[in-house]
């Protein structure tokens, strides 16, 4: 399976949400990385058919999605940002209501819910109400309806939004479980959520794609460029003004500051290893300090 985005552009009253972006995802975890008001949800709004973008178009293995018509759907499994569920649904029924919706027929849709609700670990909670399930339990269920279909392509947007860090890392593994032998895209604003386990980043900011590369790679690019910097009291408002900073911790020896900047910020100033986090907030960061 291989899908393109070839020139892909929507506006907004005058203003670009994306601007010509082009994109070629194959299997794989793909992270659709950026800041609130990117264009993430609005690129997956455009590829699932909920908007139509003003240029451009989708392409699965070189066929324009708009011949596809409805078939199209049929290789999506997706799961929006803060899913709306029917709370006195009971989990098994609305996966079988799922599948109704899906077209799948009802034995194979019996099965295919059970085996899934053993995978997302939800086996003991199917004739539970919805309504009663936790945050990170209700996005089980929402993964889970999203691969009833089997699909080709697994679309995620913001899919840990509000989870504790143990649901977090549970919701992490499911993906990582889903991801076999299908491209899987998911757009977060949280490095974590895809620093570990996705094959691709895809960095974007005000709706232009800024880069596309392995986590690996887009590290390697910025070496040089992060540095271990110890202030005291006495000069850390002044670092904090004048230096892209994103961590900082005290301990005894002073104040260790991890700063981002193409030149050493001063001369006792010590590079240290970037990490994804480091490459959001070189390409995507606004250069605004403390």
């Amino acid at each position: 399976m291989k899908v393109t985005f070839k020139d892909i552009s929507k506006q907004y009253k005058g203003k670009y949400a994306l601007e010509n972006f082009n994109s070629e995802l194959e299997n794989g975890i793909y992270g659709l990385l950026g800041a609130n008001g990117a264009g993430k949800t609005t690129l997956i709004n455009i590829f699932v058919g909920i908007l139509k973008s003003d240029k451009g178009q989708v392409l699965i293995n070189d066929v324009d999605v708009r011949s596809l018509g409805i078939e199209f759907l049929s290789h999506i499994g997706y799961l929006q940002q803060y899913p709306q569920f029917y709370k006195n649904f009971k989990v098994m029924d609305f996966l079988r209501y799922m599948c109704v919706l899906k077209d799948i027929p009802k034995e194979q849709g019996e099965k295919r819910a059970k085996e899934l609700l053993e995978i997302v670990n939800l086996s003991d909670a199917s004739t539970k109400k919805i309504g009663a399930l936790s945050g990170g339990m209700r996005q089980r269920v929402g993964i889970a309806q999203a691969m009833l279909n089997d699909p080709d392509i697994l679309i995620l947007d913001e899919p840990t939004a509000g989870l504790d860090p143990q649901e977090r890392i549970r919701f992490r593994n499911l993906i990582t479980k889903f991801s076999e032998n299908r491209i899987v895209l998911l757009a977060t604003h949280i490095v974590s959520d895809i620093e570990y386990i996705a094959n691709q980043v895809i960095l974007l900011k005000d709706g232009q794609l800024l880069k596309q590369d392995s986590p690996q790679a887009l590290a390697r690019g910025i070496e040089g460029k992060v540095w271990n910097v110890t202030a005291t009291e006495n000069t850390i408002e002044e670092k904090l003004k004048h230096l892209k900073i994103s961590n900082m911790m005290r301990n005894q020896d002073g104040i260790h500051l991890r700063v981002i900047n193409d030149e050493k910020p001063d001369a006792h100033a010590v590079n240290i290893q970037p990490n994804l986090e480091d490459v959001f907030l070189y390409y995507s960061g606004d250069g605004e300090r403390w």
